[in-house]
């Protein structure tokens, strides 16, 4: 919000409250509001004018024709101001004032702002001895079409200086007000956080406004002419009207309130226009001004209709909702409650009877018509942020009072309200609870203090307080809102920073060790990693041609998705992978090996988790139901690969990534983990079903690695052979360290080859595990090295080559005992398969 410091200070040494040589700098005054919780935006001098600005009178204007543009050669009084007392010759273009009028003139030897330097010039055939400024040239405004500053009749004695009529020597404040503070959108929430700032007593303007100047003669009111229904279904707290009869409509608003609005931001536009800006500015109330002769009958406050417009101040037709609320008479839309105005109803120059309003209105309902219509004012935005319900009245008051006094007129007396003020929550707190929260002494008195600065109604008993927040703080509803307000006003800077001591010999988890065991790993080995992304498309498994109830489609449906096509979580992560190796060689990329590690999602058996009551701490039972309303959420590993292993150079074969790098790279995995797997040939879509492996630990499938299904590959736009693996990591996190402790010995292995001939339906890990259980102690490594099939061997036959290593910690190992270990697993492997050793 912008704000003069000059307006700000006005107030509190009207009040009493500050002595008359209180002047912070402005460095000083933006501290204070740091210093109460508040930051600003910056703030600014008012730009320097130099030299002599003067006030001076319209005496005479002669209308030049003949040029494009309409220009008026004026003769202006300005006094002695320029030496000679004649009137002063300055050509203009502005139409806004007339004979007469007094304005702001600069005559030759000023500098306004911008190093803009006024000096005698002929121009238009005339010469122009000075200039007569507008409010912008002037600096206290960036309206730029706010027309020539016309001042009220004998302010001043033509050639006056104008800087302290103006009051340039002020600073605007820009003060960011977040948007659970919208009573310091406002003068008297303003003053109040800089009376905190400095300790300085406070008296509220709504409860006195002569503080500010404005004096309201006292009314004994009687009920309004217009009645007003207030529908429920808008949630309206209060409405109100006042009417003042038989204005000047001709009289514009004083320099003093004209002065505060452009400083403010707002353009000064009629007396009853301004005064309702001024009162908001005042107060933190939005108020609206109706021409009385066009409201035809009483006032309905209700919900839009489907198919009705109105045409707000802007000039702009809108269709409303039927979430909006609006302001009717008999005939029809007058005002988009809370926003903006109707065009119909507005005050014009021939206005002479005016219908104040006030009113509070429902904060969500304002923001929605806003964000509907893309549409926001200066009244919105405090309805959005809440109103005080309880000050319709005062500024209503105010208005009417003003109107009279500036425009003239008579106050009809009669006053309409509807609604009630809403009553406020009663809140206990421990008087010392802000004291343990900040770990600095606070002591109850100084607590009580300041919240009865915030304007809070206390009393104490036993230590405990009982606490009525004010009106204007809607966002005060429980204790830690207290203990806020009173450490923001004691000062949060005083807090001390004690940062918590770590207790030594802790450190990563197992399975965070292992977590980044298996990253590492798998980079160490030339993969890249990725972070997959926690959404999946709604169609990819309707692509891979998955089965019904499949566990995959058991996905987590999200409500709002940020993309419509990917609104469910993750069951696995291929998904992501497959997208991201697809960009990759779609942008020339094509060799590609690529791991990502996270959390997929699989719903849980209910539809619904249930809302716990908060009134009590949940019980064991209800915090199982909830554990079991939440999705399982385990941790998963994949890798993908496509093209080449390595760069090919000269004279080098090319090595294209297989289903084979996939099941090693599931070895990788197992390896960081210490942890042993198994392999053995398995079906599973997207996988081909030819090359695909299932990976178990124990008993569980971890999953799955392989070539990916040429379906699902031409589906996708991946490439030919891409390749892929998928593990659940949660098994094997913390399991136990399972892979046998390494034996070195220094005496030298020796090595075994046989070839058996098996049924080829039988996987060749079942052959390898039965020879490795079986060849003894000795028995180093056994590796398949050679599958071979010929019509030779027979129907459905084929032969598996395995090299067995052995080796001795002791001594070296004889051939004999070699030989004799070896025929003892050939032997094991016949009586198991019905194998035959090849010659």
């Amino acid at each position: 919000m912008l704000i003069s410091k000059r307006w700000i200070l006005s107030l509190l040494q009207g009040a009493g409250v500050a002595p008359a040589d209180f002047a912070p700098t402005d460095e000083e005054f933006d501290q204070a509001f740091v210093r109460v919780g508040f930051e600003t935006e910056g703030y600014a001098p008012i730009p320097q004018t130099t030299g002599p600005l003067v006030v001076g009178v319209v005496e005479h204007i002669e209308e030049l024709t003949g040029f494009k543009k309409p220009i008026r050669h004026c003769q202006v009084n300005v006094g002695q101001a320029n030496g000679t007392g004649e009137l002063q010759s300055i050509v203009c273009g502005a139409r806004n004032f007339q004979e007469g009028d007094t304005v702001v003139v600069a005559l030759p030897g000023t500098v306004l702002p911008g190093d803009f330097a006024i000096a005698t010039r002929k121009t238009y055939g005339k010469i122009s001895d000075g200039m007569i400024c507008s409010a912008a040239e002037l600096g206290m405004t960036d309206k730029q079409n706010s027309g020539i500053m016309v001042l009220p009749a004998a302010i001043a004695e033509p050639g006056a200086s104008a800087y302290e009529l103006l009051g340039l020597d002020d600073t605007v404040f820009d003060v960011n007000i977040t948007p659970d503070r919208g009573y310091a959108l406002s003068l008297r929430g303003l003053a109040r956080e800089i009376a905190s700032a400095y300790d300085l007593p406070y008296v509220d303007v709504a409860a006195d406004p002569s503080i500010a100047g404005i004096t309201c003669a006292p009314i004994d009111w009687q009920p309004g002419e217009v009645a007003v229904s207030l529908d429920p279904a808008t949630k309206a707290r209060r409405f109100g009207l006042v009417t003042v009869a038989g204005i000047d409509p001709t009289v514009e608003s004083p320099l003093w309130m004209q002065r505060e609005l452009m400083l403010c931001g707002q353009r000064p536009v009629n007396a009853a226009t301004d005064i309702t800006n001024y009162v908001m500015m005042l107060l933190g109330q939005p108020m609206h001004a109706f021409d009385a002769a066009k409201i035809h009958g009483d006032l309905v406050v209700r919900n839009a209709q489907p198919g009705e417009r109105l045409t707000t101040l802007d000039e702009k037709e809108r269709e409303l909702s039927a979430e909006d609320v609006v302001i009717c008479d008999d005939a029809g839309v007058q005002s988009l409650a809370g926003v903006m105005g109707g065009a119909t109803s507005e005050i014009s120059a021939t206005t002479t009877d005016v219908h104040f309003e006030a009113a509070s209105w429902d904060p969500i309902t304002v923001a929605r018509t806003c964000r509907r219509h893309k549409l926001t004012s200066e009244a919105s935005r405090r309805f959005e942020r809440g109103v005080d319900p309880a000050i319709i009245e005062v500024a209503l008051d105010i208005a009417a009072s003003l109107l009279v006094q500036i425009a003239g007129g008579s106050i009809t007396g009669k006053r309409t309200l509807v609604g009630e003020v809403p009553a406020m929550p009663v809140i206990t707190m421990d008087a010392l609870r802000p004291q343990r929260i900040a770990g600095k002494e606070i002591p109850a008195s100084a607590a009580i203090g300041r919240l009865q600065e915030v304007g809070c109604a206390i009393s104490e008993t036993d230590g405990e307080l009982t606490v009525t927040p004010p009106t204007w703080r809607g966002d005060i509803t429980m204790p830690a809102d207290l203990v806020e307000e009173v450490l923001r006003l004691e000062g949060l800077d005083d807090i001390p920073s004690i940062t918590p001591t770590s207790p030594s010999g802790r450190g990563l988890s197992m399975a965070q060790r292992r977590r980044r065991a298996v990253g590492h790993a798998l980079a160490y080995n030339g993969y890249v990693e990725i972070i997959p992304t926690p959404f999946i498309a709604n169609n990819v498994f309707d692509l891979w041609d998955l089965a019904a109830d499949d566990p995959r489609r058991n996905t987590v449906k999200v409500a709002n998705p940020l993309e419509s096509d990917y609104g469910q979580l993750a069951t696995t992560l291929l998904p992501s992978l497959c997208e991201v190796v697809a960009r990759n060689v779609a942008r020339g990329n094509t060799d590609v090996a690529l791991y990502g590690v996270a959390q997929v999602a699989h719903a849980a058996s209910v539809e619904r988790t249930p809302m716990l009551a908060t009134d009590h701490r949940p019980t064991d039972d209800e915090v199982k139901e909830l554990l079991h309303t939440l999705p399982q959420q385990p941790l998963h590993v994949a890798a993908m690969g496509t093209g080449l292993l390595a760069p090919v150079g000269p004279a080098q074969s090319t090595t294209q990534y297989s289903w084979s790098d996939a099941i090693e790279a599931a070895r990788i995995v197992a390896g960081a983990c210490g942890v042993q797997i198994t392999v053995e040939q398995a079906e599973m879509l997207p996988w081909h079903p030819g090359r695909c492996a299932a990976i178990t630990f124990g008993d569980d499938v971890l999953g799955y690695a392989g070539e990916l299904h040429p379906k699902v590959i031409e589906a996708l736009h991946l490439p030919e052979r891409t390749c892929a693996m998928e593990l659940d990591l949660s098994p094997v996190l913390t399991a136990p360290v399972s892979l046998p402790a390494p034996e070195l010995s220094p005496y030298p292995a020796l090595l075994q080859d046989v070839a058996l001939v098996v049924d080829e339906a039988l996987p060749a890990e079942s052959v390898r595990q039965v020879l490795a259980e079986n060849a003894g102690p000795l028995l180093e490594q056994v590796e398949l090295f050679d599958v071979y099939t010929s019509e030779r061997l027979g129907a459905g036959k084929k032969s598996l080559a395995f090299n067995l290593r052995f080796r001795a910690a002791d001594r070296t190992l004889t051939d004999e005992e070699c030989n004799e270990a070896k025929q003892q697993a050939v032997a094991a492997a016949e009586a198991a398969f019905g194998a035959q050793q090849r010659a």
